[in-house]
C-alpha cells in the first residue's frame, strides 16, 4: 500500500510476483499528495487505507455499482477499476472534500438531506461525486439527462426518484438564476 514514508522496498520484500514499487504523486481534495505503493495497487485502496477516505466505499470490485466513484480531473471514475498509477499528476476528488473546512455541507449535500437522496446511505458517496461531476459539466441538465447520469450507479434502496430530485435541487443551488452569466 502507499506509504509516504516508506523506502523503496529491497528487491522482492514483500511486493507481490509482478509488481513493482512505484511512487504517484496527485492532487487529493485540494491538498498535493504523493506515495509509494505497488505498481498494482488500485485507487481505491490508496484512498480508504493510506489517506483515509473511508466515504470511497468497496462493494462490487468490477466498476459496475458505482459505490467507489470518485472524480479524477473532474471525470467520474470507478476507483476499483482504476490503477493507483493512473492518476499521476492529476487531481483526485473524493466525497470528504465536498464539504467546507468547516462543516457547511456543499450545495450537492445539502440538496440530498432536504430531498431525502441519502436513504441508506451506501450509495450515496459516489451519486454525490456523479452530481458534482454532472453539474460541472452540465449546471442545468434535464431529468433524462440525469436518469442517464445516475444510472451507472446503483441504489440498493431502488429510491433513485429521491435521488434525481436531489440532483435537480443541486442544480437550483448551484446553477445562477437565469439571465445571469456562468
Amino acid at each position: 500500500m502507499c506509504d509516504p514514508d516508506s523506502e523503496p522496498n529491497a528487491a522482492g520484500a514483500d511486493v507481490p510476483p509482478g509488481a513493482l514499487e512505484i511512487s504517484i504523486a496527485f492532487g487529493l481534495n485540494g491538498e498535493k499528495r504523493s506515495c509509494r505503493t505497488d505498481s498494482n495497487a488500485i485507487l481505491l485502496d490508496v484512498l480508504r487505507e493510506d489517506f483515509g477516505c473511508r466515504g470511497v466505499r468497496r462493494s462490487c470490485e468490477r466498476g459496475v455499482c458505482g459505490a467507489c466513484t470518485v472524480l479524477v480531473d473532474d471525470v467520474p471514475v470507478a476507483s476499483c477499476s482504476t490503477f493507483a498509477f493512473a492518476v499521476e499528476g492529476a487531481c483526485v476528488e473524493t466525497v470528504e472534500g465536498l464539504a467546507a473546512a468547516d462543516g457547511t455541507l456543499s450545495p450537492q449535500q445539502q440538496a440530498f438531506a432536504e430531498c431525502g437522496g441519502y436513504q441508506c446511505g451506501f450509495c450515496t458517496s459516489g451519486m454525490l461525486m456523479l452530481t458534482t461531476g454532472l453539474l460541472r459539466r452540465e449546471p442545468r441538465p434535464d431529468r433524462g439527462t440525469i436518469r442517464e447520469w445516475i444510472s451507472s450507479n446503483t441504489c440498493r434502496c431502488t429510491g433513485y426518484e429521491m435521488i434525481m430530485e436531489s440532483v435537480e435541487r443541486a442544480a437550483e443551488l448551484i446553477a445562477p438564476p437565469d439571465g445571469e452569466r456562468e
